[in-house]
């Protein structure tokens, strides 16, 4: 080479160079890189692969010289092994005259053409390898020289520093688009009201931040179940039935990360014994992260993405880690809705409870009085004549006066029975049963061992279980005996009813049916859970407990 055509070479170098550390975007200055070492060596096909985060394999493969049938041809990117691989571990230039005759080599994929000249170079910055550049096919079917070698090497030192600087502003316009989602979210939690709408923001700017093919969030079952529901789903191929239905506790990957409260990130789901494989074909899911939500110290749901997109599926440890910084942001808006909820139903309930009390008094003081006076008004008109058409009348009027007196009095009893506050759980409920008896013909058994009062919110809880149980063994058992147990002990309360009726398959039960998810709901605000066991022909048994120290604060206030 002259001199001429050496300092012609320096000043391309120099250009490339300069165009080089204008361009951010860091596959378009892949792009130009491959395109500029072509160009500067005579090589008919010049490639750029970039050394993914293990170091061992290639995460981009950036070529020039194949078109685009030829590229589809090929088919998959090299997985950076033979000659690729002894570049990416020894970081050192490479000249060979036939490609095929080193023993490293492993040849080529189907459709690739034909190569033997070869000149692979390594892009370095500090130590630290970046990639390296591959050259093949040297014009007029030369031999690449020590002068390319000396190009590339400079023009690879150059792409060096674009490249990170490519990279540092990658990065920093990926933080800047993670903060303002971040942003979004935080503010979120305090403008948005719907649970929902929240969670559906969550998982789509997750999903868009990372790169994914789906995000789900699953929240605990708050029926008492042992499944997760899925809350919230964002992909490009997502199934409107996937919102809504259940992930097992017990037999899925979602629910052993929550069950170890710990964050698991899988890179290949079929080598996962842990995971339901089924499941994950119904997701069509490849890889996974799955970060646990954890509000007050209690895991209440999970995040769940699958599928990084690109050429590798996989997630990195930077993407665990900006999902565990979103659900901990849904952990807050979840455990707050639920919070409000509660409050919610604690304050419908108190009102509920605080009206029944003013109706059942005034029904026993002031309807109940007036019943009466009508009765004593009767006496005096009978005794005013001896009519005995008149006798008649009074007589049939007494009758429905008397009827109408007991109705009132039963009705004040189911509103708010006296008992209840003046006695405790124990005779509330034994009255409750003598009542029940007498109605419906079903005889009924009580066994109440309570020691002493109980908070008056539980026990106001308890009786409204009782009651609830035993409306629903009228209406649907079909039952000729029912029991009541209410008993004390290891610092909880239990309510147990059980029926002999016709019983029915839990299984097919919605919960809202049976008053059951009334129950639930009452349990819950006093900390208590709620079981319930039966099949058909079989009866029914309800089984309520409460902890004792989880309403310490109720048992100071009146009852409502």
């Amino acid at each position: 080479m002259t001199d001429a055509q050496s300092d012609d070479r320096l000043r391309e170098l120099l250009q490339v160079g300069i165009a080089l550390n204008s361009e951010l975007s860091l596959d378009a200055l892949l792009q130009k890189l491959v395109e500029a070492a072509a160009a500067l060596t005579g090589a008919r096909y010049a490639a750029m692969g970039v050394i993914d985060e293990s170091g061992e394999g290639l995460e981009r493969f950036v070529t020039t010289g194949f078109d685009a049938e030829q590229r589809a041809a090929i088919g998959e990117l090299p997985r950076g092994r033979g000659i690729l691989g002894v570049l990416i571990s020894d970081t050192t230039s490479l000249r060979l005259r036939k490609l095929s005759d080193d023993p490293r080599s492993v040849g080529f994929p189907p459709n690739h053409p034909s190569m033997d000249t070869f000149l692979g170079v390594p892009v370095m910055l500090r130590g630290v390898a970046y990639g390296n550049l591959y050259l093949t096919e040297k014009a007029d079917a030369g031999e690449f020289t020590v002068d390319d070698q000396e190009i590339v090497e400079l023009l690879a030192a150059q792409a060096a520093v674009a490249i990170e600087n490519a990279r540092l502003y990658e990065t920093a316009t990926r933080w800047s688009r993670q903060l303002e989602s971040l942003h979004e979210v935080v503010r979120s939690l305090v403008e948005e009201m719907e649970l929902e709408h929240l969670l559906d923001l969550v998982c789509a700017r997750l999903r868009e931040l990372i790169g994914a093919r789906l995000a789900i969030i699953a929240l605990r079952d708050s029926g008492g179940g042992g499944d997760l529901t899925i809350a919230a789903a964002d992909g490009d191929d997502l199934e409107e039935s996937m919102v809504g239905s259940h992930l097992s506790r017990t037999h899925s990957k979602s629910g052993r990360v929550l069950e170890r409260r710990q964050s698991a990130r899988v890179d290949a789901l079929l080598d996962d014994p842990e995971v339901d494989q089924e499941e994950a074909r119904k997701l069509r899911a490849r890889t996974g992260l799955y970060v646990p939500l954890i509000a007050r110290g209690e895991a209440i749901g999970i995040i769940a993405v699958h599928d990084k997109l690109g050429v590798d599926a996989r997630f990195s440890d930077g993407d665990l880690r900006l999902a565990e910084i979103f659900a901990a942001r849904a952990a807050v808006a979840v455990s707050l809705s639920e919070r409000v909820a509660r409050d919610t139903v604690r304050r419908v309930i108190d009102a509920q409870e605080s009206e029944r009390r003013r109706l059942a008094l005034e029904l026993h003081d002031e309807t109940g009085q007036a019943l009466t006076s009508i009765l004593l008004g009767l006496k005096t008109i009978r005794s005013a004549g001896n009519d005995d058409d008149a006798e008649r009348a009074e007589a049939a009027v007494r009758a429905l006066v008397v009827q109408a007196l007991q109705d009132v009095r039963a009705l004040a009893v189911e509103l708010r029975p006296a008992a209840l506050d003046d006695f405790g759980l124990g005779p509330a409920i034994e009255r409750l049963a003598e009542t029940f008896s007498e109605r419906s013909g079903i005889e009924t058994m009580v066994e109440a061992s309570v020691d002493g009062r109980l908070p008056p919110e539980i026990e106001t809880t308890l009786y409204r279980v009782v009651q609830e149980a035993l409306t629903n063994v009228v209406k649907h058992a079909g039952a000729e005996h029912a029991s009541i147990v209410i008993s004390s002990r290891n610092r909880s309360v239990a309510a147990t009813i059980d029926d002999d009726g016709r019983g029915f398959d839990v299984g097919d039960v919605r919960a809202g049916a049976l008053g059951l998810l009334g129950m639930r709901e009452r349990l819950a605000l006093v900390g208590g859970t709620l079981a319930v066991e039966s099949s058909p022909e079989s009866g029914t048994t309800i089984a309520a407990q409460v902890p004792l120290n989880a309403t310490a604060a109720g048992a100071s206030r009146p009852a409502s």
